[in-house]
């Protein structure tokens, strides 16, 4: 029960965003251009594997390397002129697949990995190795050949709080009944703003409370790292009061696309349930940089879970989503936006409309203290998250009189238990984190 992954490197791999590609030898024989002496090799045509057999790099463990924004990434240059991510061994058939799959694990409003001039080996950028095979195999060719497309990445050292603004653009929520029939060719990450339930003439079906310890830590987890997160709700329903209360959140620790880890962490949080004597009332998940509204997809998948969970019992149990907000400068404030929701049927005439969002009213309780075992599960997620790419710079400046730690401790403190001592408590965690990088 989660969000549906992003991108697999396999489809970056397959189709990345600057042409420069790794070919197949027949492919490259059709990269080519006359120029009255033969036939040149286009910009596409040099690739890694044609600089290794003329004798310009040589294969070679931890030889690449990308820095961007503060992190670094370190890459096997192989034989076949494919490279090897050292962190997690996967396999990119070219810079630009690598430079764009690991960017976006920073910047997910990364269009593109400029990856000959983001990538060095040995220290050097590869832009300049390409220009110096057209030196000394092409000497008549232009030299646009080598640096078309290839701009420096200007960003590089770009503040959070920049990338952030002009990630927001991108992502603009329609409403609702501009929507129409279900439509393959729309984006699946299409933003939908939520309806009221009076706006669609019903009542909210059943009241939440949710426990400011659930909110603390969900909270906590979303700011943790650029990528997106998801976690499982536990708590309790109750048919005769028609209340649903959310006791206990469990953040997952893996990744979205880890299909072969999410197994065996749903089923320890399922044996956590067990042992809480509690149920599973809903899910959250996080829009780490954008709005707190649901996708296209969110409202699919929100709708399979409230049919799971309706499956689950003998009568209506309800089934909570919630999206949280950590760094989408649309916020008031430093707070994350916390946005609980719920998805209504389509109209029976209309079945294949997507269906409704809609805002769920919620009770916040606020606990007296914050438990051991909220505490023991931030630590892990310290532990998880820890030297990972992703992993965000909490020293930077979220704005100019705030760092990103200012901003996380100022977010929580909307979540604090009546017992004070919560306090000291924090700052030991806090004192892990900023050792995290």
């Amino acid at each position: 029960m989660g969000s549906e992954p992003p991108s697999s490197p396999q489809l970056l791999e397959e189709g990345g965003e600057e042409e420069d590609e790794e070919l197949s030898g027949g492919e490259e024989s059709d990269l080519r251009v006359s120029s009255g002496r033969g036939s040149l090799l286009t910009r596409r045509g040099i690739t890694l594997r044609v600089l290794l057999k003329d004798g310009l790099v040589e294969p070679g463990d931890g030889v690449l390397s990308i820095h961007y924004l503060g992190k670094k990434f370190v890459g096997d240059l192989l034989c076949d002129g494919k490279i090897r991510w050292v962190e997690t061994g996967q396999i990119f058939n070219s810079p630009s697949a690598w430079a764009t799959h690991c960017k976006r694990l920073v910047n997910p409003a990364k269009k593109s990995g400029c990856g000959w001039a983001s990538v060095r080996y040995r220290g050097q950028k590869l832009v300049q190795y390409k220009t110096s095979w057209l030196h000394k195999y092409q000497p008549s060719a232009d030299l646009n050949l080598a640096s078309e497309g290839e701009d420096e990445d200007e960003d590089e050292e770009e503040d959070l709080s920049l990338i952030q603004r002009r990630g927001d653009r991108d992502r603009v929520p329609v409403r609702y009944c501009n929507l129409g029939m279900r439509d393959a060719a729309r984006d699946p990450h299409t933003l939908v703003e939520l309806s009221a339930f009076s706006a669609i003439n019903r009542f909210q079906p059943f009241n939440v409370a949710v426990s400011s310890n659930v909110l603390l830590l969900m909270d906590f987890h979303c700011h943790l790292t650029t990528s997106e997160v998801v976690g499982y709700l536990g708590g309790r329903w109750d048919t005769n009061t028609q209340l649903l209360t959310v006791l206990r959140a469990f953040p997952c620790r893996t990744r979205l696309a880890d299909r072969d880890a999410a197994p065996a962490v749903e089923e320890e949080i399922c044996q956590n349930l067990f042992m809480r004597g509690l149920s599973l009332v809903g899910w959250y998940h996080s829009h780490p940089r954008g709005p707190a509204l649901p996708s296209l997809q969110d409202i699919d998948s929100q709708m399979d879970h409230q049919l799971r969970l309706q499956g689950s019992s003998n009568g209506f149990q309800p089934c909570l989503g919630i999206i949280c907000g950590p760094y989408y400068h649309g916020n008031q404030g430093v707070a994350s936006t916390i946005t609980p929701f719920w998805v209504v049927p389509p109209p029976e005439q209309r079945p294949n409309d997507y269906g409704i969002p809609v805002a769920v009213e919620v009770t916040y309780v606020q606990d007296n203290f914050l438990t051991s075992d909220v505490l023991n599960e931030m630590m892990l997620l310290v532990d998880f998250y820890r030297g990972a790419p992703d992993l965000v710079q909490f020293s930077q400046h979220w704005n100019p009189d705030a760092s990103v730690m200012d901003k996380i401790k100022g977010s929580l403190s909307g979540h604090a238990p009546k017992d004070q001592a919560y306090v000291q408590i924090l700052e030991h965690v806090y004192s892990q984190l900023s050792g995290t990088h």
